[in-house]
């Protein structure tokens, strides 16, 4: 496993993370049992970074998780979780609802520090609606509950709108470094400039990418999901499933340090991992890549207006 530098945390990343979404039986009914096994493969595989929320499985994740790890010693992984987003449509960027989320997530996740707080899914809130959000990191970091605070979300203009001049020191961005679109590459810039920690999530841009079909819940338009499942049948007419690409590709730009995957199936971490250690098929990536060309970049709105800019 290779690992980066997380902007100037200091920290180490595997170059592919753990996302336990998976774990809240968020895609499908899974079982506690194998779900802890697949945290313990990921860290054999040599992942050093697992990401959570208590939004996911409304709390079954972080549970789950807590169960996994109080089986590990806490000096081989990194820890992230999130607050301000509790349901489908229960959002609390507040600083009473941050402080007690905080104290929930370490008593659920047994753990007496948590390396990276998110603000979760922040673009569904005006800024006004979340000014006492960051005071409140700033405030468990003082504490020593939390390491590095920062934000999450999918619109690229929310992480316009909230890093300039600003203290964040880590952001999580979704479906914006993949086969289908690289919209994070326009943030770089700025993200360097301020040493800012970047995570990458969802390499298959939330089931978009693969042969089964896209989720009936699927936000993207019918062209996107129409031209990611021709590029994945494509891959599979060459005999190879158009997870390893995407999978490759996502962890390939050193730019990127760190590139979330979820899973509860121990073998299907393990077998990421290792496609991450393979050669990628450029021949295969530049035919996918033309397929795609037509709805590069394309995405679906997230949140309130101010955050979903038309883009080009």
């Amino acid at each position: 496993m290779k690992y980066r530098k997380l902007g100037n945390t200091g920290l180490d990343v595997s170059v592919l993370s753990f996302g336990a979404s998976s774990l809240g039986s968020v895609f499908r009914e899974t079982d506690d049992a194998e779900a802890i096994r697949t945290v313990h493969a990921a860290i054999d595989t040599g992942i050093n970074y697992i990401d959570v929320s208590p939004y996911y499985g409304l709390t079954k994740a972080e549970t789950v998780l807590g169960r996994a790890i109080a089986e590990i010693p806490r000096d081989k992984f990194l820890l992230s979780t999130k607050a301000g987003r509790y349901g489908v449509d229960v959002f609390d960027f507040s600083e009473k609802r941050i402080l007690a989320s905080v104290e929930e997530s370490l008593q659920r996740l047994q753990t007496d520090y948590i390396d990276m707080m998110f603000l979760h899914d922040l673009e569904f809130v005006t800024p006004e609606h979340a000014q006492e959000a960051l005071p409140a990191l700033r405030k468990l970091k003082e504490q020593g509950k939390i390491r590095y605070f920062g934000i999450s979300g999918l619109p690229i203009a929310l992480f316009e709108h909230w890093l300039p001049g600003s203290d964040i020191e880590v952001i999580l961005s979704y479906c914006h470094y993949s086969l289908n679109d690289t919209a994070l590459l326009q943030l770089l810039p700025l993200v360097e400039t301020q040493g800012i920690g970047l995570v990458n999530a969802s390499p298959l841009s939330m089931g978009l990418l693969g042969t089964r079909g896209t989720p009936a819940w699927h936000p993207a338009g019918s062209t996107l999901k129409t031209a990611a499942h021709e590029a994945a049948e494509f891959c599979a007419k060459q005999g190879v499933d158009i997870a390893k690409l995407a999978m490759q590709y996502s962890t390939a730009n050193e730019r990127i340090p760190t590139t979330l995957v979820s899973t509860a199936n121990p073998d299907n971490i393990r077998r990421n991992a290792a496609w991450t250690e393979e050669p990628m098929d450029e021949a295969l990536l530049s035919e996918v890549l033309a397929i795609l060309a037509p709805v590069h970049n394309e995405t679906w709105p997230s949140g309130v207006a101010e955050y979903n800019k038309a883009r080009v």
